[in-house]
C-alpha cells in the first residue's frame, strides 16, 4: 500500500523497523510515523470512538483532531500520525478514553 513509484518524486525508503501491533509483528520504515507504517500495512481502523463505537481512522495526519489516539508502549492516548516509528514499539489499538497502565 505504499507509493513505490512516482513519475516526479522519488522516495528514499529508511531502514527497516520492526515493530508490534496488537500483538503482531509489523514492518514500517525509517522516516514513518506509527500511523503511515500502519497504513502501509493495510491497517484501515486505528481505534473506535469511546461512545458511539464508530471506527476511526487516519484522517488530518498533522495531529489536530483526535482520530489515531492509540497506546504505544503503555502510554494512552498517543497521536500516531505525528509520532515517528522506533525499533521496537509495542502499538495497541486503544480501548475507551485510554488507562495507564
Amino acid at each position: 500500500m505504499r507509493i513505490d513509484d512516482h513519475p516526479i518524486l522519488d522516495f528514499k525508503r529508511g531502514k527497516e523497523i520492526k515493530f508490534t501491533y496488537d500483538g503482531r509483528e509489523m514492518i514500517g520504515y525509517e522516516g514513518d510515523t506509527i500511523a503511515s507504517a500502519l497504513h502501509a500495512a493495510g491497517v484501515r481502523v486505528l481505534g473506535h470512538h469511546f461512545k458511539t463505537g464508530r471506527a476511526r481512522g487516519f484522517y488530518c495526519a498533522i495531529g489536530n483532531c483526535s482520530s489515531c489516539l492509540m497506546t504505544v508502549n503503555g502510554r494512552p492516548n498517543v497521536r500516531v500520525c505525528v509520532e515517528e516509528l522506533k525499533e521496537g514499539m509495542v502499538v495497541e489499538t486503544q480501548k475507551g478514553k485510554g488507562e495507564l497502565k
